[in-house]
């Protein structure tokens, strides 16, 4: 009568090993990728909902815009001016419809703005509608990631500006083509229709 084997020997129970450990490797490392995916969907979700809030919260001040001045001490500014900055950004204020800080009698709006600050865009706010000139907006971050940011204002005759106002009694500009230059490469450009 021969002994019967009751286990496995040394070199089966040292495959079975090196089998689970390259398993075990090969399933974290999946995990690791897909939990690496997903935090950079996220992001990348989120910087094009930044991105469109932008341009929505835009929209909704150019649709709220007055052809109103704005007195400040050196004189008067036109309601909207459009100007371009040292690295070739669009500089926008604006009156425009809405609550004011510091109500005064026969005003019932707000000068705002747009810029781009440091890959930011920004929307400004001035404290309120008429101003001293030395007045400084408070400035609030709305998308970031943005190399580039240019505004094209259309005139009554149908042709496209980088400037804003083309003379002292232009108004309001009759449409608004905002394009921006992401970061991480590509334009989103929108037209925005304002008369």
């Amino acid at each position: 009568m021969s002994p019967s084997r009751a286990g496995f020997t040394l070199i089966e129970l040292l495959i079975a090993l090196a089998i689970l450990a390259i398993v075990a490797v090969l399933g974290y490392r999946a995990i690791a990728s897909l939990t690496a995916s997903e935090a950079q969907l996220s992001v990348e979700a989120r910087y094009w909902q930044d991105l469109d809030a932008m341009f929505a919260r835009l929209e909704a001040d150019m649709r709220e815009a007055l052809p109103r001045s704005v007195r400040t001490e050196a004189g008067v500014e036109p309601p909207w001016v459009g100007e371009v900055d040292g690295d070739g950004n669009a500089l926008l204020r604006f009156s425009r419809a809405g609550p004011e800080f510091n109500l005064e009698a026969g005003s019932g709006g707000q000068r705002i703005g747009y810029r781009l600050r440091n890959g930011s865009a920004e929307v400004l706010y001035w404290p309120r509608f008429d101003q001293p000139s030395d007045a400084t907006p408070n400035a609030y971050a709305l998308a970031n990631g943005i190399a580039q940011l240019h505004i094209d204002y259309l005139d009554p005759s149908g042709n496209w500006l980088e400037r804003w106002p083309p003379s002292r009694d232009s108004g309001l500009p009759r449409a608004v083509h905002v394009s921006t230059t992401l970061a991480a490469g590509g334009v989103v450009d929108r037209y925005f229709t304002l008369q």
